[in-house]
């Protein structure tokens, strides 16, 4: 039995075109360059962030945070960013009566931003608000708490293996493997993500299914 069901934000709630083409605006360097500056960095499992700081070497990305916020050029979310599969995959898991919950790597202004959204989902929070961040192991004792359940009562979703899979699993929770955004698809098919996930799928919708099996 599923009791709680986690999802990251970014690339699984969130489209993330807009938050790294407003990085490579504000350090003045053409998006694609960034965008594939992001891919090839996550792909030898490092920070997304690793790839402004190639650009910007030394560069304190949190500092760089507070200055935008400043110049008025600061985090931004609108409905425009959330996957098309968000609020029906969502609404539909609350009418089963499960406990939805989103819990990700992400500023705590992007958790005021997406709780502005009024997405079906009992809780909305980010790592920066809970002081850590995945894939640390204190992050997921985090999730088990507010999951309100017991860890094999507990999934959670995301695309990416060393930040969602594998440290959701060492925790005890069941994980799914969602392909999509840039490190969904590069780890599609990677035979030790397909082994450890307990289900891949290509949708939210999906999970209600999964739920119904």
């Amino acid at each position: 039995m599923m009791e709680t069901i986690v999802l990251d934000m970014g690339e699984t709630l969130l489209r993330e075109d807009r938050y790294w083409a407003s990085w490579a605006d504000w350090i003045g360097v053409p998006r694609h360059t960034l965008a594939a500056l992001v891919g090839a960095v996550v792909t030898q499992g490092r920070d997304p962030d690793d790839a402004l700081r190639m650009v910007k070497p030394g560069m304190d990305v949190r500092e760089a945070h507070l200055a935008r916020e400043a110049a008025g050029r600061g985090e931004h979310l609108d409905e425009t960013d959330l996957y098309d599969d968000v609020r029906p995959a969502l609404g539909g898991l609350r009418k089963l009566g499960v406990r939805v919950v989103v819990a990700g790597n992400r500023s705590a202004r992007a958790g005021e931003l997406l709780r502005r959204l009024d997405l079906p989902a009992d809780l909305v929070v980010t790592s920066d608000e809970w002081g850590v961040a995945k894939p640390a192991p204190a992050f997921f004792e985090r999730v088990l708490e507010v999951a309100q359940c017991e860890p094999h009562e507990t999934v959670y979703v995301g695309t990416h293996p060393g930040n969602d899979v594998f440290p959701a699993k060492a925790a005890g929770l069941r994980a799914v493997h969602l392909r999509r955004g840039p490190w969904g698809h590069w780890w599609a098919d990677d035979p030790e993500v397909a082994a450890a996930a307990d289900w891949r799928i290509d949708s939210l919708t999906q999970l209600a299914a999964l739920l119904a099996d």
